[in-house]
C-alpha cells in the first residue's frame, strides 16, 4: 500500500491536480470558516464580483470569454469574482508579453531578406489577405518555393525522415506532443545520428502536452546526445491564467531551406502504428525554399522567448540559408508561413481563416478535429452559405475528449440552419486543420476552429496560393468525404434538457 501512495503523488500528472484540489478546497474552507460575518461577507464579495463583472466588461477580449466568466460570476455570485482575480493575479503576463514584443521586432527584418513578392498580388482579390500578414503582422509573401501536402500522417513521417537525413547545419523541432513510441524512436536514431557529425540539433516541447508522454529517460538521452532542449511554460501547480497558453506548434525546420508544419505531433496515434481512437486523420506540408527560413525565424523567435527561459543572445542571420549562394529552387505560386500567439490580440490564425471564407465564390471545405467558432466566425460561415457558396466541413466521428465533442455537436444545427453541411469522419479521429477554397488557395497548420487554438494557443500555418499543392489539399477533401457521413437536421433533435445542456456547453467553450 505504501510504495502504491508513492508511485501515485509520484506522478506529475497527480500531485498537480492533487495541489490544485488543496488550492481550491483552502479557498472554500476559508469561506466557510467565516460564516460567522456571513452578512459582512456577502456584501463585500457580492461588490467584488460587480467591480470584477465591470473589468471584464471593459477588458479587450473575445465577447465570447467575456460572456463566459459573466455567466460563472452570474452562477456563483459570491466567490466568482474571488476566484476570478485568484485566477488572474497568480498570473505575470507582462515580463511574457515585452518578451514577445521585444522578439518580434527584432526578428521581423531578417524575415524579408528574400525578394518582396506582394507588389505581384497588387490586383489581385486576395492582396488585401497578404497584405494583413505582411505589412501588418510581419509575415512576407514568398515565391521561389515549392509546397508538397500529406494527407495522412504516415506519409509525413516518410518524408521527414528522409529529410532529417540531409541536414548538414542544423535541426529545429517544435511540438505540442512527444511521446514514446516508434516514430520518436526512428526520429532520435537519426537525430543522434546527426548531432556526432556536428549538427546543431534543438528541441522545443509544450510541457503539459508532454505531460505522463515523454519516455523516462528522455531528458537524459537528449542530454547525452547533445540535444538542446527547451520546455515551453512549465506546468507550475496553481491556478493562473498564464497556463492557458500553451506551445501548440508543430514545425521541423532543416538547415532553413525545408520546413514542416500541420496537424501531426510526435506519437503513434499520428502514423496509425497504433489506433487510439480508431483511424487517424491528419494532413501537414513540406515547404523547400525561401519560405521555409520564414517557419525557421518562428522557431527561433520562440527559442528564444521567455516562455522557453531564453535570452534572445541568437543572432537571426547565422541561420540564414542562403548568404553565399541564392535560393535556386523555382517553384510556382505564392507561399506565406504565419503564426499567432495569444499576447496579440488580432488573433492571426483566425483571421486566415476569415480572410478565406470571405473571398471564398464557389466553395470553402474545412476540416477541423474541434467545431468551436465564435460569433465572427459562426456568423461568416453562416452568411457565406446563405449566399449561396459550397460550405462543408468535416469533423471526427469517434472524439479524443467526449466533453469537447459535446461542445462541438452543440453548433451544429445553426450552421446547418443556414446552410452549411457538416459531415463526421466514419473510420475515427480527424485531426487535421485544413482550410481550401475556388481551387486558388488554402491553409494547412496547425490551429484548431476553436477558441482555445485562435486565442490561447500559439500557433502557425501555411497560406499557399494559386500553388500546384492547393489541388492535393482540395482532393484529400473529397477523398475524406467519401469516408464520412452527412450530418442532418434530424442528428441534432435533442431533448428540452440537452437543448439546455447544449447552451451552457456553448457559453462555457472559451474555457473547455
Amino acid at each position: 500500500m505504501k510504495n502504491k501512495a508513492i508511485s501515485f503523488f509520484s506522478k506529475q500528472k497527480n500531485f498537480v491536480i492533487l495541489l490544485l484540489a488543496l488550492q481550491l478546497s483552502f479557498i472554500a474552507a476559508l469561506i466557510a470558516a467565516s460564516s460567522i460575518f456571513l452578512i459582512y461577507i456577502d456584501g463585500v464579495l457580492t461588490l467584488l464580483s460587480v467591480i470584477v463583472s465591470v473589468h471584464i466588461l471593459n477588458k479587450n477580449n473575445k465577447p465570447a470569454y467575456k460572456i463566459t466568466w459573466i455567466f460563472l460570476i452570474l452562477t456563483f455570485p459570491l466567490f466568482g469574482g474571488l476566484f476570478y482575480m485568484i485566477f488572474y493575479l497568480q498570473s505575470d503576463p507582462k515580463k511574457y508579453r515585452i518578451s514577445i514584443k521585444k522578439i518580434l521586432k527584432k526578428s521581423r527584418p531578417f524575415f524579408f531578406i528574400p525578394p518582396n513578392a506582394l507588389k505581384d498580388l497588387k490586383e489581385d482579390p486576395y492582396f488585401i489577405h497578404a497584405r494583413f500578414l505582411q505589412e501588418r503582422k510581419g509575415f512576407p509573401v514568398y515565391t521561389h518555393t515549392e509546397t508538397v501536402y500529406f494527407p495522412l500522417g504516415e506519409l509525413f513521417y516518410k518524408r521527414l525522415l528522409e529529410e532529417l537525413e540531409k541536414a548538414e547545419r542544423y535541426i529545429f523541432l517544435e511540438f505540442f506532443i512527444i511521446s514514446s513510441g516508434v516514430m520518436l524512436d526512428g526520429i532520435m536514431k537519426i537525430l543522434a545520428k546527426k548531432t556526432r557529425a556536428g549538427v546543431d540539433v534543438r528541441i522545443i516541447y509544450d510541457d503539459l502536452g508532454c505531460l505522463n508522454k515523454l519516455p523516462p529517460d528522455f531528458l537524459q538521452t537528449a542530454k547525452n546526445l547533445n540535444i538542446k532542449l527547451q520546455v515551453f511554460n512549465p506546468f507550475r501547480p496553481v491556478l493562473s491564467s498564464l497556463q492557458n497558453y500553451r506551445d501548440h506548434r508543430k514545425i521541423v525546420s532543416i538547415d532553413g531551406r525545408t520546413a514542416f508544419t500541420g496537424g501531426v505531433n510526435i506519437g503513434d496515434e499520428y502514423i496509425n502504428v497504433y489506433e487510439k481512437y480508431g483511424r487517424w486523420k491528419d494532413a501537414g506540408v513540406m515547404i523547400k525554399g525561401c519560405a521555409a527560413w520564414s517557419l525557421t525565424l518562428i522557431f527561433i523567435g520562440m527559442w528564444n522567448s521567455k516562455f522557453t527561459e531564453g535570452e534572445d543572445e541568437e543572432e537571426y542571420i547565422n541561420f540564414y540559408p542562403w548568404k553565399e549562394k541564392e535560393c535556386s529552387i523555382k517553384g510556382s505560386g505564392y507561399v506565406q508561413p504565419y503564426s499567432s500567439n495569444p499576447i496579440d490580440k488580432e488573433y492571426v490564425s483566425e483571421q486566415v481563416y476569415l480572410r478565406i471564407i470571405n473571398n471564398a465564390k464557389d466553395y470553402v471545405y474545412i476540416n477541423t478535429p474541434y467545431l468551436i467558432p465564435d460569433e465572427s466566425v459562426c456568423s461568416q460561415l453562416a452568411s457565406q452559405a446563405r449566399a449561396g457558396t459550397d460550405v462543408r466541413i468535416i469533423t471526427p466521428s469517434m472524439p479524443d475528449k467526449p466533453l469537447v465533442h459535446m461542445v462541438t455537436r452543440a453548433y451544429y444545427r445553426r450552421l446547418l440552419e443556414a446552410g452549411v453541411r457538416i459531415y463526421e469522419y466514419s473510420k475515427g479521429f480527424n485531426h487535421a486543420k485544413t482550410f481550401v477554397s475556388d481551387d486558388v488557395c488554402a491553409s494547412i497548420g496547425t490551429a484548431n476552429l476553436d477558441y482555445r487554438s485562435l486565442c490561447l494557443h500559439f500557433e502557425c500555418g501555411v497560406w499557399i496560393y494559386k500553388t500546384p499543392a492547393v489541388m492535393d489539399v482540395k482532393k484529400d477533401f473529397l477523398q475524406t468525404l467519401s469516408q464520412s457521413r452527412e450530418i442532418t437536421l434530424k442528428d441534432c433533435e435533442r431533448s428540452a434538457f440537452r437543448r439546455i445542456l447544449d447552451d451552457v456547453l456553448c457559453i462555457l467553450a472559451p474555457i473547455l
